[in-house]
């Protein structure tokens, strides 16, 4: 399951932002505080939002392309694959308004730009592999070479994707300090702080469960650790529901629907977890069927906060 959050608030009539839940704030967050301000913080919150929105996308298109890959090589040398997987070029619009990194992020700025430039020519190279991998497959040449370059271009992609995905996690973590600072100063007086905070709390508790719940499909179910995270998780979405969404500033109200969906969802998820949790209690694992409910439901409860807090 990869996870992407939005961090940010953007509404078209001001440019605020969700808080971070960190009481400290790095050097790098402080100077964007003391030296940036407003300005400075709304450029880094869009550039981590449009990167975000990037890597999901860039990471759901390169996944099916790379399931198209191993495809593509079984077939070449004769296996029999009844249907080649489907990959859909869609447009990378947030990408491309990636003009430039911020100068807010200081001294990281050089960092954040080589990780950037590198997933940015790996984003490129994987493609034009994909390309050259499907006209070889449609025309057959496979059975020129007994699907030796099929084989070849499957390596050279997976080799890319990992790049690819390495310098996208490596991005995430650099931009998360002067994102959380912009954080800090954008939505200081903001009308919705308190609900963005308790349900950004939500998120952290949920992305903390996701995390162990994938550790432990892998490896060894133990239910004294998932049963903790599941009461951490339960008493985050009690809080979070049990609050009043009166929000006095009349251009939200249309948030208050959003706020109550977002909770929603996160209490179906509890359902889900319950079920997780019962089923692997009698088996010692968990189950294929119950990790794909699980991952279908966190990825309703994630677009649910990402439609709150923008």
């Amino acid at each position: 399951m990869r996870k992407i959050i939005v961090l940010a608030l953007a509404l078209t009539f001001t440019s605020v932002s969700v808080i971070s839940c960190k009481k400290d704030i790095s050097k790098l967050g402080q100077s964007v505080i003391n030296l940036g301000g407003a300005e400075d913080a709304n450029a880094i919150i869009e550039f981590n939002n449009n990167f975000l929105d990037s890597y999901k996308s860039t990471s759901r298109h390169i996944e099916s392309i790379l399931k198209y890959a191993d495809a593509a090589s079984a077939k070449a040398k004769g296996e029999n694959v009844t249907i080649m997987p489907i990959v859909i070029n869609s447009m990378d619009f947030s990408f491309g308004k990636i003009k430039d990194v911020p100068s807010g992020f200081g001294k990281d700025k050089a960092a954040i730009e080589a990780d950037f430039n590198t997933y940015k020519a790996k984003k490129e190279i994987i493609q034009k592999k994909f390309d050259e991998l499907k006209s070889y497959m449609t025309s057959e040449d496979y059975k020129d070479d007994k699907g030796a370059k099929a084989d070849a271009i499957t390596k050279d992609i997976e080799t890319e994707a990992q790049a690819l995905f390495t310098s996208g996690e490596n991005l995430i973590i650099k931009i998360k300090p002067g994102t959380d600072a912009a954080e800090e100063v954008v939505l200081k007086d903001h009308p919705m702080k308190e609900f963005i905070i308790s349900s950004k709390s939500v998120m952290t508790s949920l992305e903390s469960t996701i995390d162990v719940l994938d550790k432990q499909y892998s490896g060894k179910f133990n239910e004294a650790e998932i049963q903790k995270k599941y009461d951490e998780l339960a008493k985050a979405v009690e809080a979070n529901s049990k609050m009043n969404f009166d929000v006095k500033d009349p251009q939200y109200s249309y948030k208050k629907s959003q706020f109550e969906s977002f909770n929603k969802s996160a209490s179906d998820f509890l359902d889900i977890y319950r079920k997780l949790i019962r089923d692997s209690k009698g088996t010692g694992k968990i189950s294929d069927s119950d990790i794909q409910q699980v991952d279908s439901s966190y990825e309703s409860v994630l677009n649910s906060y990402n439609s709150f807090v923008k």
